[in-house]
């Protein structure tokens, strides 16, 4: 293990910095409202249990495929935003003629500090990186090892210009090597126009850390990104609440967002959304169009099959009537592409 993994060191000044923030209440951050961030000790064993076991579909037969990064499709000015979604919560995107990159964990494991390995469902996603053009800026949600990922900055490190990133996630970056004068942390609804983009931090219902001595030490959300043509808007990771409607009343509607659905379970309800509440908190921030991520990358966890999130969300979508794209991993995509359900394929 390396323990470079975990990240930077909290000191005495960064609590300083971090309580600024009306966020920061007694040593750590803390959601909007009252959320169980932590599993009650004595399901643990249980919990664990389910988990070795896993759930009997929670693997793809096979490895999913990647399409291959299609530089010119890509970086065509067609008058509209342009996206790469490379599964999990990774979204590549060409908005305003700049190279945007969220949550860029390519790596192969999202258990690195764990003695168990958790394993991406698609295989050599680090060399992308290696294909993709110079990025203007990378987005980082907060600091979870399957958003964040030691590999994945290295290897991307050469080739950014700048970071914006959650409050408290900029510890980590400079103990990789990143110059600080690169990064710009977030509070909630803070926000700065990025040559001609309007970005804000949104707040989400979560968590974060990086090891136990980390635990709500670093700020967790989402990204709204808003132009003369177009207003977008990335979830984050989190549970359904009451936030949703107040991003819709301040920053919304939106042309197109993209919605975290995956990895739930009932032991964790409070921090991340099953997929009829995506559905609903799409609608409450008013999105016009959607798409589910956070799923299609990893097995975290046991209550559902790899492609429940996909289903289940087109499903309750339509119940909705909210028009959603479920667009291949790799592949060029618009707000408004005609997609098919590509991971039947699969089944």
């Amino acid at each position: 293990m390396n323990k470079k993994q975990f990240g930077g060191k909290i000191t005495a000044q960064l609590k300083e910095h971090y309580g600024a923030s009306r966020n920061w209440k007694e040593g750590v951050f803390q959601n909007l409202e009252t959320t169980q961030t932590a599993i009650d000790w004595r399901k643990i064993p249980g919990i664990l249990c389910k988990q070795l076991k896993g759930h009997k579909e929670g693997y793809p037969a096979q490895p999913l495929p990647v399409i291959a990064f299609a530089k010119n499709d890509f970086l065509k000015d067609n008058g509209q935003a342009t996206f790469i979604w490379y599964g999990h919560s990774v979204v590549l995107m060409r908005l305003a003629n700049k190279t945007i990159l969220i949550d860029p964990m390519l790596g192969d494991d999202a258990s690195p500090v764990a003695p168990t390995k958790i394993k991406r469902f698609s295989t050599g996603t680090l060399n992308i990186i290696d294909t993709l053009p110079e990025i203007d800026l990378i987005l980082l949600t907060h600091d979870h090892y399957d958003h964040l990922d030691y590999a994945s900055i290295g290897k991307l490190k050469a080739k950014t210009k700048q970071y914006f990133v959650a409050l408290g996630l900029k510890r980590h970056l400079v103990s990789w090597g990143i110059e600080a004068e690169r990064i710009t942390e977030f509070d909630w609804w803070q926000d700065v126009v990025f040559d001609g983009i309007k970005i804000t931090y949104t707040p989400t219902r979560h968590f974060s850390g990086r090891g136990l001595s980390s635990i709500a030490r670093c700020l967790w959300g989402g990204w709204a990104l808003k132009t003369e043509k177009e207003n977008i808007w990335f979830s984050g990771d989190g549970g359904y609440g009451k936030h949703f409607s107040e991003i819709g009343k301040r920053l919304g509607p939106f042309d197109f967002g993209w919605m975290e659905c995956g990895q739930y379970c009932v032991d964790w309800h409070q921090i991340h959304m099953f997929p009829e509440e995506s559905v609903q908190a799409a609608v409450d921030a008013g999105v016009k169009v959607a798409m589910s991520v956070h799923w299609a990358g990893f097995n975290l966890s046991y209550q559902h099959a790899w492609y429940e999130p996909a289903d289940a969300f087109v499903h309750h979508a339509q119940l909705q009537s909210l028009p959603v794209i479920t667009p291949e991993i790799g592949s060029v995509f618009h707000a408004n592409s005609t997609t098919e359900q590509w991971w039947k394929k699969y089944l």
